[in-house]
């Protein structure tokens, strides 16, 4: 098999040096292989496809060579998989199987027997496309759902034009009509290879590509060859036909950077009825020459093909009906409302027409795709990488339906290929050559037993997940801690402070602990309300909308040589500490009331705010005055949004409201003994632990403490609380309230 060139659409990735020095570990090669075909979304989605090999094994028994099956796990990532991602099975005794397969009624069965069939210690869950690796007579199998096969696999004249492809490229791949993955399709496959000597390949009606090869080097070329070949030809097609989609209907919206944040908290909120959900935006030439085609709303309408595509987007996505021309975000916002509703009754319906008795119950009516002339596509998920797989998935999409498109040259045949009936020809719904599953295979694949399954034994939910937090200060500090400790528990994270290298070094942090993509920073000030207005943007467009807000930043302000602040710096002092969380609040409010869902607002008092003191008046009396706003704002947002906060007693360790002079300042008032060659950091740890000896505790207080606290009070322990500031001071019996 020739290799691919430099300039093919595919480039050959494979490294003979590195595999030489893996050669010898069989199963290291199948996963430089898979890894490989994995790196590339034109070839097969994230999750998708199915690669395996055929060994000889030790058998931990007897010793004796065996032959095994290594095959990708159950939910594995071809891209991403390592060796331990590989299910190992006893060939023999899959092959057994079919003595005991009692015929397509009895296709769940047969998976119960595959965890029987491991070799050795292997304990991982055989997916369901194992038998179509084992029955199919080759050492070494490619399963992938590339975008330009599917589109062959997905067009009413599908079988036609791969026998014009074979033509052409000198192939002997083959047509299998549709059928649900899982053993009668296994025996099928092996049937049709005993059909066609010499066949090269296959693809299997609305689903994929299967390809292989004697040599891991012979199956990867095979497999990119092919796509590549593929590619060529669809793209041959497209070239002819010049526009997609039937042409332009709906031009992109040349300020949708600006809509899009103002009416994703209406969206979210909107397609959140079951659970939270968050958001990825696209609006790359894909999703944008799709959603404003004439044809867009109908092959919505018919939904994906592919069942990996599916599983992620649901039996179709939601187109919705508005005119950029025409329309304002005001209408836009009222078309999400209405329009999702619409949509849930339709899918409750569809669930209800395909539901059996033992069909696991409906998981979320709420479509997880959503389509917007002018604007792009809107992905919703558990989290971010969800939503963004979820959005690339339906972009797969688009190229399969532009493919079909591109392929169709007259009246579609009849019975479609995808059929193995007549009859079922009936069921399946076409448009401009492009081919839908029926929608009851489509419920038989979107409800299956063995996916719920699947679905079951994912680990619970962490606290915080689904939640998305902005978080003002947190570059430092108990910004910081707060910013980490949500990040470990689940929560999508924006670090914003006016240090924005201190934001992204803390972001980055939050990443590791949690996921890169569940954290973002930004720059902001608190004393500018554009500012603070352009921070929430940035954190809707990001994620979706805002769950919680966290301010932890103030200035705490050094008055000069005559002991009094200037009236520039009182000023300053009071627009910052009091007037920036008014307009933190002030600014964040129509996202919550767009979203419509319970949310949380925390901000950081003092315990100065009770506690007189001399030379600290503006510090101490903002924070008093921050106090009684946390209860107006209370008042003001409520029900929806609980605002709260804490009033730590003085938080020395890794705060940015002392720096070093600060701290020796107050070194020298208190009379402690220090050097000068003291580290900022151990200077600061002797003020800490001299403020100690005033509390009940004597313990000095850390961003740790305020940041638990701030955690009970923006999360649903606390659902019940709301107006009031708790103290993190170590019992500081001088802020008791009187």
């Amino acid at each position: 098999m020739p290799e691919i060139k430099e300039t093919s659409r595919l480039k050959d990735l494979w490294n003979d040096e590195y595999a030489k020095k893996i050669a010898s570990n069989q199963l290291a090669m199948l996963r430089y292989r898979s890894n490989l075909l994995g790196r590339d979304l034109r070839i097969t989605n994230f999750g998708g496809g199915n690669t395996s090999s055929k060994m000889e094994l030790p058998d931990p028994f007897s010793g004796k060579s065996v032959r095994v099956l290594a095959v990708k796990g159950s939910g594995g990532d071809i891209g991403s998989i390592t060796e331990a991602g590989f299910a190992l099975l006893y060939l023999d005794r899959l092959e057994e199987l079919k003595g005991l397969y009692r015929g397509e009624q009895h296709e769940d069965e047969m998976v119960g027997y595959y965890p029987l069939a491991a070799f050795g210690e292997s304990r991982v869950a055989a997916s369901i496309d194992t038998p179509l690796h084992a029955f199919l007579p080759f050492p070494h199998v490619d399963h992938l759902h590339p975008d330009w096969a599917i589109a062959l696999a997905a067009s009413a004249n599908g079988k036609s034009k791969l026998d014009e492809f074979n033509r052409i490229f000198g192939h002997k791949i083959v047509w299998v009509p549709w059928q649900r993955p899982g053993f009668d399709l296994a025996l099928r496959i092996e049937r049709a290879v005993q059909d066609n000597p010499g066949t090269d390949g296959m693809v299997l009606g609305g689903h994929g590509l299967f390809t292989w090869g004697i040599t891991q080097r012979e199956c990867y070329l095979n497999s990119i060859h092919i796509i590549d070949q593929m590619g060529e030809f669809i793209e041959r097609h497209q070239a002819k036909k010049g526009t997609l989609f039937g042409g332009l209907d709906s031009a992109p919206v040349q300020d949708r950077q600006t809509i899009v944040p103002q009416i994703l908290p209406t969206l979210r909120g909107a397609l959140s009825s079951n659970r939270r959900v968050i958001a990825h935006y696209s609006d790359d030439s894909d999703a944008l020459t799709f959603a404003g085609s004439k044809w867009s709303k109908e092959l919505a309408r018919l939904g994906t093909s592919c069942p990996d595509h599916f599983l992620r987007t649901r039996v179709c996505p939601m187109f919705l009906d508005w005119d950029p021309a025409k329309g304002t975000v005001a209408t836009l916002k009222d078309g999400i409302q209405s329009q999702v509703l619409q949509y849930r009754t339709s899918y409750q319906q569809y669930y209800e027409a395909h539901a059996k008795p033992d069909s696991p119950p409906l998981r979320d009516s709420n479509p997880s795709v959503v389509i917007i002339p002018g604007l792009g596509l809107f992905g919703f998920g558990k989290n971010k990488k969800e939503a963004r797989i979820t959005t690339e998935f339906f972009i797969n999409a688009i190229h399969v339906m532009a493919g079909a498109n591109a392929l169709e040259d007259g009246k579609a045949p009849n019975p479609l290929p995808q059929a193995r009936t007549v009859e079922q020809s009936k069921q399946f719904t076409e448009f401009h050559n492009y081919v839908a599953l029926p929608r009851a295979e489509a419920f038989r694949i979107e409800y299956w037993a063995l996916e719920e399954a699947k679905l079951q034994r994912m680990p619970a939910e962490a606290e915080f997940s689904r939640r998305i937090f902005l978080i003002i200060g947190g570059a430092s500090g108990i910004g910081r801690e707060t910013a980490l400790l949500l990040a470990k528990k689940g929560a999508h994270v924006v670090v914003a402070d006016f240090d924005v290298e201190g934001a992204n070094k803390v972001a980055a942090e939050a990443g590791a602990l949690g996921s890169p993509e569940f954290t973002a920073h930004t720059a902001v000030d608190l004393g500018s309300s554009q500012s603070l207005a352009e921070a929430i943007r940035f954190t809707v467009l990001r994620f979706g909308g805002i769950d919680g807000i966290v301010n932890t930043a103030a200035i705490y302000p050094l008055a000069g040589a005559e002991g009094e602040l200037s009236d520039a710096l009182w000023a300053k002092t009071f627009q910052v500490n009091v007037t920036g969380n008014y307009w933190l609040a002030r600014e964040t409010a129509w996202v919550f009331a767009d979203q419509k869902l319970p949310a949380s607002i925390v901000l950081t008092s003092s315990a100065n705010a009770v506690v007189p003191k001399k030379g600290s008046e503006a510090y101490d009396t903002s924070k008093s005055a921050l106090n009684h706003l946390i209860r107006e704002l209370a008042i003001k947002l409520g029900p929806l949004v609980r605002v709260n906060g804490i009033a730590p007693a003085t938080v020395v360790a890794g705060s940015t409201m002392f720096p070093r002079d600060r701290v020796i300042q107050s070194l020298q008032k208190y009379k402690i003994a220090f050097s000068d060659t003291e580290s900022t950091e151990e200077l600061r740890s002797k003020l800490a632990d001299f403020y100690a000896q005033r509390t009940l505790t004597r313990r000095p207080i850390l961003p740790q403490d305020g940041a638990s606290a701030i955690l009970w009070l923006a999360g649903d322990q606390s659902a019940k609380t709301t107006g009031h500031v708790i103290p993190v001071d170590g019992g500081l019996w001088e802020a008791f309230l009187r």
